[in-house]
């Protein structure tokens, strides 16, 4: 007998949901209830009235499952819509991090020259430590981090991934 494993696919998920005690907890519930994993959650307030926010999840997986993830999600009270980033077409997705880097002399010199080539912005510096904050892509973030992992990486923060659908229409 031969088993097939289907591929594994990343998908950026846009949530809209009602601002109530517990819901990010749900949410993240119902995936580790499942054994399902979050690479990255994010949660931002959208509405002028504070009663709406946005959460985006990524998340791993072959099809079957991310349509039943969506699924699941979707029969939860507070959420109002689930929308499969990857799937609908375009997006804009980005994610921020800020890179504290340590080093002296030619190692200083050189982070420097790094964040210069990948835009990265120095929030703060002292004599033997720069703070970098870098927006953009995950992988354009993990190969910053990379780079500066062989100057002298001391510490990362990282936001998550937020995404948006291109053009004029709402997700």
């Amino acid at each position: 007998m031969h088993i097939r494993e289907e591929q594994s696919e990343r998908h950026v998920l846009s949530l809209t949901v009602t601002n109530e005690a517990g819901i990010l907890a749900r949410i993240a519930g119902l995936f580790s209830a499942r054994g399902y994993n979050i690479e990255s959650l994010t949660v931002a307030d959208i509405g002028t009235d504070h009663r709406i926010s946005r959460i985006t999840v990524v998340t791993n997986g072959p099809p079957k499952v991310i349509d039943q993830i969506i699924a699941q999600l979707e029969r939860l009270i507070p959420v109002h819509r689930v929308t499969d980033l990857t799937e609908v077409g375009p997006f804009v997705e980005r994610e921020l991090a800020l890179v504290k880097v340590a080093g002296t002399g030619e190692h200083r010199m050189e982070a420097l020259r790094i964040a210069d080539l990948f835009r990265a912005k120095s929030v703060d510096t002292t004599i033997e430590s720069f703070i970098f904050e870098i927006t953009g892509p995950t992988d354009k973030i993990d190969s910053f981090i990379d780079l500066m992992r062989q100057i002298g990486l001391v510490e990362v923060g990282r936001t998550g991934v937020v995404g948006l659908v291109r053009g004029s229409k709402a997700a």
